[in-house]
């Protein structure tokens, strides 16, 4: 689906539909009252992508959709702004085009732009080509970043020239303290800010006065780790990411937060090494013998856990579960609820005008 055309005076009804749908498809677990978290109706996307399409001397951002005639095709949309999308990177559209529309060097064989934003308006850009970026390509792409004032990346086949830096750094007011997050281009980053500060604030919220210890599985670039660490005496984390973990490592310094480890591992290798049947340095740097985990956070990609996975969260007090997929979220709670129950629930419209929902729940055992 491609949304650029949106009414904010439907975005009400939208997100009750959303309501309605996940109340229904969970009410066998009796979660009480949902908790609802709207997102703004417009400008809430702090990262976007599009293709450039060329046509003789033109030049458009270009998105795909389905095509009526043709049920297995897909139809260009031609796209001048893009109102789910930031601000920031609305205003950088048009001056972007502007710039390199003309100029044979930087429009020749591009073929994708991606855009990363702050809330405080940090820019990074990356421009993608079907060609090689010699020195010629740099000069003029570090003129063009300046007049734009952002932090501009080339990729082509493997090349990635970084002419300044390849992240950005937001910051998130939640619950009157400031969190700082390192954000790597092309590396995943929730891409609803103002969403992403309600998920921190819940989140918080369901672990404050918590005992014991806090593991965390899938911690990314530590975007909950850094929010929940002093709600517990420490955590650790795990990740499978290089890229993540150097980024999780860098906001714990940011932060200064200094009772979390963070360990490069996936999170069957963790549960292994919870009951010794994983041995080596990066376990012994964990301390594990001097943890008391009463508390797991998952926040698993799309397709969910499987059954092999889930068994060992049963064996915590109590499950934090942020889910991007109500589907396969329903299929874990399944399992779950045979030693928990559900304390809270949560709805948090990350993704407006789709039919995305992303989900928090609070297992409790029984």
């Amino acid at each position: 689906m491609v949304i650029t055309d949106i009414d904010p005076a439907h975005y009400d009804a939208q997100l009750d539909a959303k309501r309605q749908r996940i109340e229904a498809q969970f009410s066998r677990f009796a979660p009480p009252k949902l908790e609802v978290f709207a997102s703004p109706p417009m400008h809430y996307r702090m990262r976007a992508e599009f293709r450039l399409w060329h046509e003789g001397d033109d030049l458009f951002y270009a998105m795909f959709e389905a095509d009526p005639a043709a049920p297995k095709g897909k139809r260009v949309v031609r796209v001048e702004q893009f109102p789910v999308a930031g601000r920031r990177i609305n205003a950088l559209m048009p001056q972007l085009l502007g710039a390199i529309r003309d100029d044979p060097l930087m429009r020749h064989r591009l073929f994708q732009v991606e855009f990363l934003t702050t809330l405080s308006g940090e820019a990074l850009v990356t421009l993608i080509y079907h060609k090689a970026l010699d020195a010629a390509w740099e000069a003029r792409a570090r003129e063009l970043q300046e007049s734009l004032g952002v932090s501009l990346i080339g990729r082509s086949r493997k090349q990635r020239r970084v002419l300044t830096r390849d992240h950005v750094w937001e910051r998130l007011e939640v619950d009157g303290r400031t969190f700082v997050y390192q954000q790597v281009e092309n590396s995943f980053t929730q891409p609803n800010a103002e969403i992403c500060r309600s998920m921190l604030h819940w989140a918080r919220d369901v672990t404050r006065g918590s005992r014991g210890d806090l593991v965390e599985l899938y911690c990314g670039n530590g975007n909950f780790t850094i929010a929940l660490a002093e709600n517990f005496r420490r955590v650790v984390a795990t990740e499978i990411s290089r890229t993540s973990v150097a980024s999780a490592q860098a906001n714990l310094e940011a932060n200064d937060v200094d009772n979390v480890h963070v360990a490069r591992m996936s999170a069957e290798e963790f549960a292994q090494a919870l009951v010794g049947e994983k041995q080596g340095r990066r376990v012994a740097a964990m301390q594990l013998d001097d943890c008391d985990f009463s508390t797991v956070l998952v926040d698993p990609p799309r397709a969910g856990l499987d059954a092999a996975s889930c068994e060992p969260l049963m064996r915590y007090e109590r499950i934090v579960y942020i889910s991007c997929n109500p589907e396969t979220l329903a299929v874990n709670l399944a399992q779950l609820t045979q030693t928990h129950r559900v304390e809270r629930m949560a709805l948090f419209d990350q993704f407006p005008w789709t039919d995305h929902c992303e989900c928090g729940v609070l297992l409790v055992r029984r």
